[in-house]
């Protein structure tokens, strides 16, 4: 169960004190949400916090996936760890390739709807990335090797190339892992689902 709490303050650190000594907790365990409520009349201005502590998203998505288990009636095991403002969730299961699907179809949809769960359910945007057996790292890592050849391509003909849309996780790491590459930089172009890469060559001076 996730148990939202509001604290108010004159500023939001004042807020957020009173929540880490009322939880007896320290910031990074906790999610959170401002909200300014400005003073009228005689009243004054104020900041209000909603607190979820981390432990409580953890069992919530366990709690999630425990549930789903007994629907499929496959076995699924979670390890849930907080990284890069985010939950990663590696799931091990009996059946991988339903829960994956196709080109990890099924595997997208299932990070939507914890997603959009957690939403409803908080009324925050938490980040959570779902993989399976590595399935994602796997994918990332081939998908890596083809767009270092493309970088090298570019330092050699100073073209510019877009890749193929992506979503703004595979955007991370490529981002990343480009910009090790000396005179080529890497820019995010479009909007929604068309949202790619274009790698550029930068000429160094």
């Amino acid at each position: 169960m996730l148990n939202i709490t509001k604290y108010e303050g004159k500023t939001e650190e004042d807020a957020l004190n009173k929540a880490m000594v009322d939880l007896n907790c320290e910031l990074n365990n906790l999610i959170y949400s401002t909200e300014f409520v400005e003073g009228k009349l005689f009243k004054s201005s104020k900041y209000i916090v909603s607190v979820l502590q981390k432990s409580d998203i953890k069992n919530y998505i366990k709690e999630y996936f425990e549930e789903l288990s007994k629907t499929m009636n496959i076995t699924i095991e979670t390890e849930i760890l907080y990284k890069n403002e985010g939950f990663n969730v590696v799931l091990l299961t009996s059946n991988n390739s339903l829960l994956i699907g196709k080109d990890g179809k099924n595997l997208k949809a299932l990070q939507n709807l914890l997603r959009q769960s957690l939403k409803v359910k908080t009324n925050q945007s938490i980040k959570v990335n779902i993989d399976i057996s590595n399935y994602k790292e796997k994918k990332l890592n081939h998908l890596l090797v083809e767009i270092k050849k493309i970088a090298k391509e570019v330092q050699k003909t100073k073209v510019d190339v877009s890749l193929d849309p992506m979503n703004s996780y595979e955007r991370r790491y490529i981002h990343n892992e480009i910009s090790k590459f000396k005179n080529i930089s890497t820019e995010s172009e479009g909007e929604g689902k068309n949202r790619h890469i274009v790698i550029r060559y930068v000429d160094e001076k």
